[in-house]
């Protein structure tokens, strides 16, 4: 199915963004623990910056970008955050790069980066049919995959080069994205609305709450971002600190692991058919974190083949996830709403996840004086996967029940 020649020129754009974004992932904390000599704790706190703006601003973002020209709103977007991001390695030369300026910098490209992705979503409702949105989602999982297999490997390569000056290519990825989106056909125009802004805000959240399939997959994924963050956050510390892994070790394991996660968007629409996205999401979920678990057998097996499988498996099932889930939701919100509602969904999703990542580091930081850095990192990773075992999936299992009895009760 043809999803139109919009959609392609805005995919086209956030694949290469994408790739941008593996680099900057990559090459922050490397930066922050071989140049910087951080602290775990302070690698935490950058974590948390990475997702500060989230629970701040997401929910008026989604009222704003709702009135605003949603091109227009992405364009800008695109070009702050490759504006905040040079400032990195131009500190560096000017020999002021510090922990406190990443904090910054990061935590404003971020912030704008809140506005892109609500507008974003609102986008895919705009220029996307009902029909194809499974498809476009799974299209952009691939590609999103696909930068998580040749971006860590660029990144190290580049970082090797390069050093802090690779970012400058995370910024112009950000200046391609925003002219492929300048190319597109005018969508989404400034458009007037009479309700009071504090009524949409409150209107997002309860297009969420009061629906139960929606209400669901806010548990579930909010439970996740409770756990997935330490587990995210505390991953470089292992690898560099723990295991001892040097940076094109680190940037090769990953680079095969994302191998999986293309894989996994490739048999995405596949599994959904066969099984639907309702019945996808609690096993997806469920899996996903179950697989995270994998660490632990780390470094009594060989380090490099531990992280490669378990970050493969970790990444298919939660590309199996994020298809599913939007599918599901999107199906759910008129698209007049769209953009409100993924804010709302946001918001209290991912609220969580700036304390989730800075507890990585500080678990770490309390827990290395008894176990060593290595003990600190795999007891914290364990737990922050084990909530999603135990938790996460629970909300979100009785989703399709919910669907099956909705249909039951439609009149012939």
């Amino acid at each position: 199915m043809s999803l139109g020649r919009d959609f392609n020129r805005l995919w086209l754009g956030q694949s290469v963004s994408n790739v941008g974004d593996r680099i900057n992932l990559f090459v922050v904390p490397t930066v922050m623990i071989l140049l910087l000599d951080a602290s775990a704790f302070q690698v935490g706190l950058v974590g948390m910056a990475q997702y500060l703006a989230i629970p701040l601003l997401s929910l008026a973002a989604g009222v704003l970008v709702d009135r605003w020209d949603l091109r227009r709103t992405l364009i800008w977007c695109d070009v702050i955050r490759a504006l905040a991001i040079v400032t990195i390695p131009v500190a560096w030369w000017l020999d002021v790069l510090s922990v406190p300026l990443i904090f910054v910098v990061v935590a404003l490209a971020n912030a704008t980066a809140v506005f892109f992705n609500i507008g974003y979503t609102a986008t895919i409702a705009a220029i996307v049919p009902d029909t194809g949105r499974v498809q476009a989602y799974a299209n952009l999982e691939g590609s999103r995959s696909v930068a998580e297999v040749v971006g860590p490997a660029v990144a190290s390569g580049l970082y090797r080069l390069l050093g802090v000056w690779s970012l400058l290519v995370d910024a112009v990825t950000f200046l391609f994205s925003a002219i492929t989106i300048k190319s597109m056909r005018p969508y989404g125009e400034r458009r007037p609305h009479p309700e009071p802004m504090w009524s949409r805000l409150v209107a997002g959240v309860r297009l969420n709450w009061d629906d139960p399939v929606l209400r669901g997959t806010i548990l579930g994924t909010t439970l996740l971002n409770c756990g997935g963050p330490v587990f995210v956050t505390v991953l470089p510390i292992l690898a560099y600190r723990g295991l001892g892994l040097s940076v094109p070790q680190l940037g090769l394991v990953m680079s095969v692991a994302a191998v999986a996660a293309v894989a996994g968007a490739l048999l995405a629409q596949r599994v959904s058919r066969l099984i639907g996205p309702a019945r996808m999401m609690p096993w997806s979920v469920f899996l996903h974190c179950l697989v995270g678990l994998g660490v632990l057998a780390a470094p009594a097996l060989n380090s490099a083949i531990v992280l490669g499988v378990t970050l493969s498996l970790y990444g298919l099932f939660m590309v199996w996830y994020n298809v599913s889930t939007a599918a599901v939701r999107q199906a759910r919100v008129r698209p007049a709403d769209q953009a409100v509602s993924h804010a709302a969904f946001r918001t209290i999703t991912w609220g969580v996840i700036p304390f989730a990542a800075l507890l990585g580091g500080v678990l770490v930081e309390q827990l290395t004086p008894a176990h060593g850095v290595l003990g600190a990192a795999r007891i914290t990773m364990a737990g922050g996967t084990l909530i999603g075992v135990l938790f996460a999936w629970i909300p979100i299992a009785p989703t399709q029940a919910r669907l099956n009895r909705e249909r039951a009760a439609v009149p012939a």
